[in-house]
């Protein structure tokens, strides 16, 4: 069996993207965006309450099945054939659901606390959940990009909890010394900052003192 990606102009480490049911649809769309623009293979899967937040915060019409969203997704994206993979919330073959799987790092953008809770507790009642428990288990890169406000002591406890094993907590707290115009601006922001982490180049935000 080859070991080759299915397109080899696209890098063979997949970049995992959850979307959780928090506020910050845009944020997931643009980090989308970014991610199939750098040559990324994308895994992508979608809580039911995100899918609520999508059609609340955005003027997209995000299919429900993994089948109708992959295609969707492909075409708004203008991905490359095999780029974007959508997996369903009870697709355990998928390559996230074992440690063993082509797997690289993990982004949950939005993640709502719900979902912060469940990651702290390695409770993997779902896929987006046990993908989440792989990346800590394999030691693999896994940023939680929270939206919430204000923070509850157990908000706060279980991102203590997940950033002493080393996972990386980035809330939704865009900066103004860019001087942003437009709340694409403002979302902008929060996605380099992910991009950064993720070591891929953006050009969006000025890194400080350039």
């Amino acid at each position: 069996m080859s070991d080759k990606p299915l397109n080899s102009s696209l890098d063979s480490k997949p970049i995992t993207v959850a979307i959780t049911g928090a506020s910050g649809a845009p944020y997931a769309i643009k980090l989308l965006r970014c991610l199939v623009a750098a040559k990324r293979t994308v895994y992508v899967m979608v809580s039911k309450a995100a899918q609520v937040v999508l059609a609340t915060e955005t003027d997209l019409k995000v299919p429900g099945t993994p089948e109708k969203m992959q295609a969707y997704l492909e075409a708004l994206l203008e991905a490359e054939p095999g780029q974007v993979k959508v997996f369903g919330r009870e697709q355990w073959f998928a390559p996230v659901a074992s440690g063993s799987g082509r797997n690289g790092p993990m982004v949950v953008c939005p993640c709502s606390t719900g979902t912060l809770s469940a990651i702290a507790t390695g409770a993997s009642n779902n896929l987006i959940e046990r993908a989440a428990d792989v990346a800590i288990k394999e030691k693999r890169q896994l940023i939680l990009v929270p939206r919430e406000t204000p923070f509850s002591p157990i908000h706060l406890e279980n991102m203590l909890k997940l950033a002493n094993l080393g996972v990386t907590i980035m809330p939704a707290s865009p900066g103004f010394y860019h001087e942003p115009k437009t709340l694409e601006d403002l979302v902008d922001f929060v996605v380099a900052r992910i991009l950064t982490h993720l070591e891929i180049e953006q050009n969006m935000i000025p890194f400080w003192g350039d």
